[in-house]
C-alpha cells in the first residue's frame, strides 16, 4: 500500500546551522530520502553540510517507494524503505515519509526546521557515552570490540557501507533536469550479531571490499543507536 507523504522545506538559502560534537559521543543522523521526492533537495544539501561535522555520522538511506513517478532512484533498495517501517513501527507512527531526519534512532524530525534538527543533535553531544566501541585492522578485515557498557539490554551490532560522494543528473520525474549531489549513500546493511551490554566481546567483519563504513550499535527492536564509529 502507497503511503501518503509528508514534507518538511525551510528555507536554507546558502545558510545551514554548524553543529559540534564530543569526540566520545557520535552523533548518528539518518536521512531517509529518494531522487524522485520533489520535497527532498534541501534534506539532501542539508546532510551534506552535517557530514562534513567530525563526530556527525550523516546516512542517506535512499527507499524506493518514489520509483514509480517516472523516476527510478538509482540507489533505492526494498530494505531501506523496510528500515523506515521499521522505526515507525517501533515509533508507532502511522505513515512514512521523505525527507526524514531520525537522530540516533530516537529522534524523529517530523516536519521541522534544520534549526531545531541541530539542537537535538547539540543535546545528544552532552550526553554520557553508554559504552566504549573500539576497532582494529587486519588487512581488509576489522575487529570490533564492545566494553564498558553502562546499560545491559540487547544491542544488534550492524555494518554499514557507504558510498561517500555522488553527484546525480536527474532526467526524469519530480526533480528532472537536477544535479543533486549525495553524500554517504547506504549501499549495504548487514548485521554482526548481538550483544547484551555485559562484560566484552568482539566481532569480526571478515574481509570487507573497498569502501567507507560504519559501525551501529542500537538497542534491538530499532530502539536507540547508543554507539557508532567510522572503520579507519
Amino acid at each position: 500500500m502507497r503511503l501518503v507523504f509528508a514534507s518538511f522545506i525551510c528555507l536554507l538559502g546558502a545558510l545551514f546551522p554548524v553543529v559540534g560534537a564530543s569526540q566520545d559521543q557520535p552523533v548518528v543522523v539518518e536521512l531517509f530520502t529518494s531522487q524522485g521526492c520533489p520535497y527532498c533537495p534541501p534534506a539532501d544539501a542539508y546532510l551534506n553540510e552535517l557530514a562534513k561535522q567530525p563526530n556527525v555520522i550523516a546516512l542517506a538511506w535512499h527507499v524506493d517507494y518514489w520509483d514509480y513517478i517516472g523516476w527510478k532512484d538509482s540507489f533505492a533498495n526494498p530494505a531501506f524503505t523496510e528500515r523506515q517501517r521499521a522505526y515507525a513501527h517501533a515509533q508507532k507512527q502511522r505513515m512514512i515519509y521523505t525527507p526524514q531526519l531520525i537522530i540516533n534512532g530516537v529522534e524523529n524530525m517530523m516536519g521541522k526546521i534544520y534549526d531545531e534538527v541541530s539542537a537535538s543533535i547539540r543535546k545528544v553531544t552532552v550526553q554520557k557515552a553508554v559504552m566504549k566501541l573500539s576497532s582494529s585492522r587486519a588487512g581488509d578485515a576489522y575487529t570490533v570490540t564492545l566494553s564498558a557498557s553502562h546499560r545491559h539490554g540487547t544491542y544488534d551490532v550492524q555494518l554499514v557501507r557507504v558510498s561517500p560522494i555522488n553527484i546525480v543528473k536527474i532526467l526524469g520525474g519530480e526533480n528532472a533536469g537536477k544535479t543533486v549531489t549525495y553524500v554517504n549513500v547506504v549501499t549495504d546493511l548487514r548485521s554482526l550479531g548481538s550483544w547484551d551490554g555485559q562484560g566484552k566481546v568482539t566481532f569480526k567483519t571478515g574481509d570487507l571490499v573497498r569502501g567507507k563504513y560504519t559501525i551501529l550499535v542500537q538497542h534491538q527492536g530499532h530502539g536507540k543507536i547508543v554507539a557508532a564509529a567510522w572503520l579507519k
